[in-house]
């Protein structure tokens, strides 16, 4: 046992040692979930862009705007410039508040605003907000108009004391909450998925090391040696299993520190890590058995893993996949860690809850070990 957990000690060194695989297990995994988390994290606020004049509705309104949770506000010259930015992704969407809108309501004239949003993304979102801050505007405007008319004073008069009695009327407040559980905070979104993700492309790109040991003739050199072939066998996966346990508790330990993911019940996201990296190590093993060529290990490491990732829900989120594309995402490992996750970090769930999860992703990494130890053990002894 001491000479397989050698041989395990120095494949976890060696790929440490490798300043390219270095920066693919510590740096970009990060990268990556920081950008997802930026751009898709509940944290997201959506820029409006607002063209308005200098008049004192115009500027009453955007005031209004600015004040609004959920949305932020940024100021444009010209209509021409704000479509540009919300085209080029610059903004989310825009309002346009046309010049003369104070003298156009004082005169009881309809005034329209225009609102420029790309047909996808949040712009539709954003426009519930917009649309609800000018309406609470168009409330008081109305009812100053109407008191002005029916009681004969005039507007700015009647304007103020349509102010004055808004605080007062009872409104009603709308509470949003997450179906099933609380809600994912910002770097939640994309820190399981990417760790799933990770922990295979560092693990069937791994592989070549078995490849390369193997082409160098170290591995028969070990047999020369009184040492078994099933130590050895045990030693290289216990290699592949510490590179891949070591990708996911580096995600894991620096997304909680930095980014402040919320990985909840300890135990349950222990024992789904360990069984991810079991099923990347029986996976590794089996491509570093059938295949000749490290180089084309490593390539075809990385092709696998984004097409099982894929596939998986690691990049698409499972909730919006059809019927049929939900079921046969199944058929991969990465599905059911996905949905293991989903309980532990949406739900709150324990390690009861994602036991059937756990029992088919052992169920992957038996199977993959015991068809690569068969087929690892021929190539030693061939």
């Amino acid at each position: 046992m001491t000479k397989a957990l050698s041989i395990a000690w120095i494949n976890l060194v060696r790929i440490l040692r490798d300043r390219t695989a270095a920066f693919f297990m510590v740096v970009f995994p990060f990268a990556i979930i920081l950008t997802i988390g930026s751009v898709f994290g509940a944290a997201f606020t959506p820029v409006v862009g607002v063209v308005a004049g200098d008049d004192p509705f115009a500027r009453d309104l955007v005031a209004r705007l600015d004040a609004t949770d959920g949305i932020a506000v940024r100021a444009f010259e010209e209509r021409a410039t704000l479509v540009s930015a919300v085209e080029r992704g610059e903004a989310e969407a825009g309002l346009i508040v046309p010049d003369g809108y104070t003298d156009a309501i004082r005169a009881g004239e309809t005034v329209e605003l225009p609102y420029v949003a790309r047909p996808a993304g949040v712009g539709a979102d954003a426009r519930l907000i917009v649309a609800a801050v000018v309406d609470e505007q168009s409330i008081e405007l109305r009812a100053a108009r109407f008191a002005s008319q029916e009681r004969r004073v005039a507007f700015a008069d009647a304007l103020a004391e349509a102010q004055d009695v808004m605080p007062t009327i009872q409104r009603v407040e709308v509470a949003a909450t997450s179906a099933g559980g609380s809600s994912v905070r910002q770097f939640d979104y994309g820190a399981a998925q990417e760790l799933i993700l990770f922990v295979f492309i560092v693990s069937l790109s791994a592989s070549s090391m078995l490849i390369e040991s193997r082409r160098l003739g170290v591995s028969r050199r070990m047999l020369s040696t009184p040492t078994a072939a099933r130590t050895i066998v045990v030693g290289e996966t216990l290699g592949r299993f510490a590179i891949a346990l070591f990708q996911g508790v580096v995600i894991v330990v620096v997304t909680a520190l930095l980014f402040g993911v919320d990985w909840g019940d300890p135990v349950a996201t222990g024992a789904v890590v360990v069984a991810i990296a079991a099923v990347g190590t029986g996976a590794a093993m089996l491509m570093g058995s059938v295949l000749e060529n490290a180089n084309q290990a490593g390539s075809l490491g990385v092709f696998f893993s984004l097409v099982l990732a894929a596939l998986g829900g690691c990049m698409v989120p499972l909730e919006v996949f059809p019927g049929t594309m939900r079921t046969l995402a199944h058929v991969t490992p990465h599905a059911w860690a996905i949905d293991a996750f989903g309980e532990i970090l949406g739900d709150g769930a324990g390690l009861r809850a994602v036991l059937p999860n756990l029992g088919v992703l052992s169920l992957y990494a038996a199977t993959l070990l015991a068809l690569a130890t068969v087929l690892f053990r021929r190539r030693l002894t061939a």
